[in-house]
């Protein structure tokens, strides 16, 4: 079983400058689509991740609900 690798979003950042500067370098064609792939399956996934994070926030409005108490004073 493989264990997950967890980057930083300085990691990710770092990544995606150097698939951007190998793609622009890099004279080979199929190279560079290789690193366009690579770069779009990370920005896909941190926007998933972006995304998941916003609903998980709006699910949590910051309200506190506290049942009532009050029949026990009866």
């Amino acid at each position: 079983m493989r264990e997950a690798v967890n980057f930083t979003s300085h990691d990710v950042i770092i990544i995606e400058r150097a698939l951007r500067t190998a793609m622009k370098h890099d004279r080979e064609e199929h190279r560079s689509r290789d690193y366009q792939e690579v770069l779009f399956k990370m920005q896909e996934s941190a926007n998933q991740a972006l995304s998941v994070n916003a609903q998980i926030t709006s699910d949590h409005d910051g309200l506190r609900y506290d049942y009532d108490d009050s029949a026990d004073l009866m």
